[in-house]
């Protein structure tokens, strides 16, 4: 009691002194706070706690004496292993000290253990996300590429956590003041949906894409490698895939070639030219399989194997292509290519509802011109003569719309991306030296064999330059991205390096008197809405 009386004094002798130095009420300010000191003043008045005496002693006294006939120490165990539940009462302790040790203490006090319920279910929830594991129902595992099938595996049995009892068990633990009990966790198994057979029953192909290659043998060749690189590919649940990790470098060690693209607007030869329509291919059987894509790029020149507003850029060290398996269960990748013809299909359990289907419908808004023509001198040339080598063609603004139907009827169409390709310009020859250059004896072409023509063909026009980037760089994952994976913002084009192959060497352009590449259709189920793509 001298203790209490003696710290009211202090703080009567602090007000006044406040007083004295001219402050009142009104003259303080938003800074000034009070603070509340917990005195350390041993009690001198008769006061227990679950007839722990705690008389003459200090604050840190009166709470090691409790923790000492409560000490903490819960455990929930399961078989050999332990989770140490948090130390719940100790704020509980402390509440207790200050309600005594600051006004009037009674003389008998107990501790309180109500109201943490909601503490000892979130107790409760870390228990099972430790012990908890989910069954896995029968699924395809892996790919034998001897048979060319997936291999399944049975059903394994999952395990949960039965959090309700054990809430209740704490609970009542706390209730009872035993602190240091352990307590035994009850794990219920959890059976898988269905097994190995049935599963092989479920697993279907529920997409496919076909796209039309030329007949560019070493172009050919590039899109082969890179689709054996990916066929029998299995992604888990949550797995994400990306084009430039599976298929990795295109080198001429492991087989790729050299095949046109274009560069700049000319046309060069690049190690891997081509696998761009591999990964166009892939993009449209993920959207129709209802998978969700994450990194995607067009062109900056239109694409000539899918129509353009549908085609995925790839580059090494650039531009990449990523989807993630967004189902509940594991999904395979078949990709081929045979006589000219590049085939992706998505083998799984089937994501959308039974009769619904995804595609994309592309509609051209506008032309955007043609670009100033690109001069170059030739000497061979009459002075003051121009000569056109190559026609240019108009850049195009191209709408994609995710078109969602229902038993064959149009549910949504919305606008998933809008992409603005560049126009080639013209290229003209002409002679401002005033001087005509002595001209070699050239033979005839059509007299050379095939291994001495150095001219490269601008096969797959598009596989060159890409749309800019606005995914999230750090990530993979896009800022603003729609359904089929694009961004919805794009702005202009610009060129951002070859696609689809690695190290472009620039070679001289294409001789005016070539005859362009035949360009690729593109083969699509009967009710696509993909319109007819334009010639480049």
């Amino acid at each position: 009691m001298g203790g209490i009386l003696l710290t009211a004094a202090v703080a009567s002798i602090l007000f006044l002194g406040k007083g004295i130095a001219g402050h009142s009420p009104g003259d303080e300010t938003e800074s000034e706070t009070e603070t509340i000191m917990v005195p350390t003043t041993e009690l001198q008045k008769e006061v227990t706690v679950d007839n722990i005496p705690i008389t003459g002693m200090s604050r840190d006294e009166a709470r090691a004496a409790i923790l000492k006939n409560y000490p903490w120490d819960m455990k929930v165990s399961w078989q050999q292993e332990m989770y140490e539940v948090t130390d719940l009462m100790a704020g509980k302790v402390d509440a207790l000290l200050d309600e005594i040790y600051i006004g009037k203490p009674k003389e008998k006090y107990s501790l309180d253990t109500s109201g943490l319920e909601e503490a000892a279910k979130a107790e409760a929830a870390a228990v099972a996300a430790k012990w908890d594991k989910l069954p896995k129902n029968g699924a395809i595992s892996s790919y034998d590429r001897d048979t060319d099938k997936f291999l399944f595996t049975g059903a394994q049995q999952g395990q949960a956590v039965d959090q309700e009892k054990l809430t209740e068990d704490i609970l009542a633990a706390l209730k009872r003041k035993d602190f240091d009990v352990v307590i035994e966790a009850v794990v219920n198994s959890v059976e898988p949906e269905f097994n190995e057979a049935a599963a092989r029953e479920k697993y279907k192909t529920i997409s496919t894409f076909i796209t039309k290659t030329t007949s560019n043998s070493k172009r050919n060749t590039n899109i082969k490698l890179a689709a054996q690189a990916i066929n029998g590919i299995v992604l888990q649940p949550g797995e994400e895939f990306s084009f430039n990790d599976r298929v990795g470098q295109r080198t001429e060690e492991k087989g790729y070639k050299g095949a046109g693209a274009y560069n700049n607007g000319e046309v060069v030869e690049e190690i891997g030219g081509g696998v761009c329509q591999v990964s166009s291919t892939l993009y449209n059987a993920v959207l129709k399989a209802g998978l969700k894509t994450t990194k995607r790029q067009s062109h900056t020149y239109e694409p000539s194997y899918v129509t353009p507003g549908t085609d995925a850029t790839v580059s090494w060290n650039g531009p990449d292509y990523k989807f993630v398996n967004s189902s509940s269960s594991p999904i395979g990748i078949r990709a081929s290519y045979a006589d000219q013809t590049m085939t992706v299909s998505i083998y799984g359990i089937p994501v959308l509802e039974e009769g619904v289907t995804y595609s994309l419908k592309s509609t051209k808004l506008k032309d955007t011109g043609i670009p100033a023509p690109v001069y170059a001198e030739d000497p061979t040339l009459q002075p003051g003569e121009e000569k056109v080598k190559s026609n240019g063609s108009s850049g195009s603004q191209w709408e994609t719309r995710l078109v969602i139907k229902k038993d064959g009827e149009v549910v949504s169409q919305d606008v998933d991306h809008t992409v603005t390709y560049k126009g080639h310009a013209p290229e003209v020859l002409r002679n401002t030296t005033g001087t005509v250059a002595p001209t070699e004896s050239v033979p005839d072409e059509s007299s050379l064999a095939p291994s001495e023509s150095s001219t490269i063909a601008p096969e797959g026009a598009g596989d060159g330059f890409t749309q800019p980037a606005t995914n999230a760089p750090s990530t993979g994952a896009p800022s603003s991205m729609g359904p089929g994976g694009a961004s919805q913002n794009p702005s202009n084009a610009v060129g951002e390096g070859p696609g689809g192959g690695s190290s472009p060497a620039a070679v001289p352009s294409v001789p005016a008197q070539q005859e362009p590449p035949a360009q690729p259709t593109v083969s699509q189920p009967s009710d696509s809405f993909i319109v007819p793509m334009p010639m480049n």
